[in-house]
């Protein structure tokens, strides 16, 4: 089985269609770790997307690299600029390629791991997307099945989010108030999350936090 320029224009077409709801999530849980801002930056992001899926070329690997394009001119934001990071790594790996075997997927997501840590300057462990993205890499690790990929990617993506709740942020503003961050979610984290919930389909919930914790961290 494949991924295909069809396949992504689905995917960002998806997102697109949701991301009222997603941004409104982000933009309360960045409201407690930063400016609130995570989700209207990140539909910046992907409108971009949106409007280049008319003339993205039909060979997923070009495709790619005209969503990089993209989402580079249109947020200046941190995740946005990972986000982006990860779309042009994965363009790079499959250059001129038409399609992309879907066992070929974890091994994208790892590169993509690796160039956004070196990115943004975040290592796993620090509480952020590139521990979300670590874990679906690894979770998916040689699976073939786009189903099973789908859903398995989405556990993991949820797990992580589980997992890092009661940690406190490395990075960031959050990290100067590291102890009150514990409790709450990254906005990256639940960003990964639900953008690659609503790409594939899937109507997967995080478990909401349970914390005690202040509504917002002030500068």
């Amino acid at each position: 089985m494949a991924l295909t320029a069809a396949d992504l224009r689905v995917g960002i077409e998806r997102i697109v269609t949701q991301m009222i709801d997603i941004e409104r999530t982000l933009n309360a849980a960045d409201s407690k770790l930063g400016d609130g801002d995570t989700g209207l930056m990140l539909r910046r992001l992907f409108e971009a997307l949106a409007a280049t899926v008319e003339t993205a070329p039909d060979h997923a690997g070009e495709a790619l690299r005209a969503y990089a394009a993209a989402g580079a001119s249109a947020t200046g934001s941190s995740l946005g600029t990972l986000m982006t990071t990860a779309l042009l790594t994965a363009a790079k790996i499959t250059q001129g390629r038409a399609e992309i075997e879907c066992s070929e997927i974890a091994g994208i997501l790892a590169m993509a791991r690796d160039a956004m840590s070196k990115r943004g300057g975040a290592v796993l462990g620090d509480k952020t997307i590139i521990d979300s993205v670590d874990a679906a890499a690894q979770a998916i690790h040689g699976l073939n099945d786009p189903h099973s990929i789908a859903a398995t990617l989405l556990i993991a993506a949820r797990r992580a989010l589980d997992t890092y709740r009661s940690r406190p942020c490395r990075v960031g503003r959050a990290r100067m108030y590291a102890e009150r961050s514990v409790g709450l979610d990254d906005p990256g984290m639940l960003a990964f999350f639900h953008v690659m919930n609503a790409a594939l389909g899937g109507s997967c919930e995080p478990r909401a936090p349970t914390s005690t914790a202040p509504a917002r961290i002030s500068p």
